[in-house]
């Protein structure tokens, strides 16, 4: 069961030093189409976006539409839009999921470093869950030393279990306990 509509309204938006995660708007979809267009920011996710029409019926269908627990990650000092980032409660199991993307110009930055320590402590602090867990794909690399930088331990290997790009990927999926959580 996906419960993110419980999440109390002081949690919808998270200020960090630099980043900050907000809901989306409408006004995001020249900043989301720079991601979802690019094929090196995709190409472990899905195929990129060939124009803006796309992108904006993902902005409307999936982030407007329920948009609980989906952040736009905006840089504080400009306002700009570089990525994305949100997570799937499951209360019965008392886990969390994290999905994230971002624009390949801000790779390298610890933008996305900040934004999971953002959502972690929402996750374990806040709404008191037992574990977050993310997956990414095998050949990215640059994930899963993000994953692990935030404390995740990987748990194993899915073997040819998501289709990107036409290709049959493993997955590698990794996971934090709240009592392994030190910040």
């Amino acid at each position: 069961m996906d419960d993110t509509a419980n999440i109390p309204e002081q949690y919808r938006t998270l200020h960090g030093k630099r980043i900050t995660l907000r809901p989306f708007r409408m006004e995001d979809l020249k900043d989301l189409f720079e991601f979802t267009a690019d094929e090196e920011a995709t190409r472990y996710l899905y195929a990129a976006h060939k124009d803006i029409d796309q992108t904006e019926r993902l902005l409307t269908n999936y982030y407007l539409q329920e948009p609980y627990c989906k952040y736009a990650v905006e840089l504080n000092d400009t306002k700009k839009m570089i990525g994305t980032f949100e997570f799937r409660i499951k209360e019965y199991d008392q886990n969390a999921e994290l999905g994230y993307t971002l624009t390949r110009e801000y790779w390298g930055n610890g933008y996305m470093s900040e934004a999971i320590d953002l959502v972690l402590d929402i996750i374990f602090n806040k709404v008191q869950l037992a574990r977050a867990y993310a997956e990414f794909d095998v050949r990215n690399e640059a994930s899963g030393k993000l994953l692990t930088r935030a404390g995740m331990q990987r748990d194993g290997v899915l073997r040819k279990n998501r289709m990107v790009n036409g290709v049959l990927t493993d997955t590698v999926h990794c996971s934090i306990l709240r009592e392994e959580y030190v910040k």
